[in-house]
């Protein structure tokens, strides 16, 4: 599978804008379907459509879900608190 770097996949979509997708991917020599995907990536995404390695594109989290997620994980770490008593005191009542 060949990569493409950021520049070369928005002058792709570009010119698919001006020419079409199936002319501008023969034209370019890649797949129909890559391009097609480019600009599907760029129309969900806009201009973080295609980011360098390291990047996310995922949207800053609010502060209830930063507070939901912390909840979350004192309430998994609660859990498994939970059932390691269980199963010490489980194996206490079987004697």
């Amino acid at each position: 599978m060949r990569k493409y770097d950021k520049e070369f996949k928005e002058e792709a979509v570009k010119l698919s804008d001006e020419i079409g997708v199936k002319q501008a991917a023969a034209q370019l020599g890649i797949a129909y379907y890559s391009l097609a995907e480019w600009r599907q990536k760029r129309k969900a995404f806009g201009d973080h459509a295609f980011v360098g390695s390291g990047i996310h594109r995922d949207a800053p989290l609010s502060e209830n879900e930063r507070r939901l997620i912390k909840e979350n994980m004192e309430l998994r770490k609660a859990n498994e608190i939970l059932k390691d008593a269980l199963g010490f005191f489980a194996k206490d009542r079987k004697r």
